[in-house]
């Protein structure tokens, strides 16, 4: 019985420190704010257009991924920063690939975005 209660209590550290993590990544990161408002506005105009339910899906997976690339790259550029403080071209292109897989994730993203925003919005305007 005392495993289960150390196994439980561990899960339950587990999610603090992920917790912490987020915390971390939206107090120190301006462009993972900046993705968090865009995310506000986007489910904003989501309710407001009356998406469906698997346009929901897409939107929040899209959401999902564009944050989770940010929290990665925002993890490399840690890591990175730790182990060689000074610069090294090495530290510089691993931190401009992660950069560059948070814009890959925008971009996409932004274009199922538009694929389902675009045609809602043309429809409003053209009643």
């Amino acid at each position: 019985m005392k495993t289960w209660v150390a196994f439980f209590r561990s899960r339950v550290r587990s999610f603090g420190y992920a917790f912490k993590g987020i915390a971390t990544l939206f107090s120190t990161q301006t462009n993972a704010r900046i993705h968090l408002l865009a995310v506000v506005i986007i489910v904003a105009l989501g309710f407001y257009l009356a998406l469906s339910l698997t346009e929901w899906a897409i939107i929040a997976v899209c959401m999902g991924v564009v944050l989770a690339t940010e929290a990665i790259n925002t993890a490399i550029e840690f890591m990175i920063d730790l182990v060689s403080p000074e610069h090294h071209p090495l530290a510089g292109k691993a931190k401009d690939v992660a950069a560059g897989a948070v814009l890959l994730s925008v971009i996409l993203c932004g274009v199922a975005w538009g694929l389902i925003y675009i045609p809602k919005i043309i429809a409003l305007f053209s009643e």
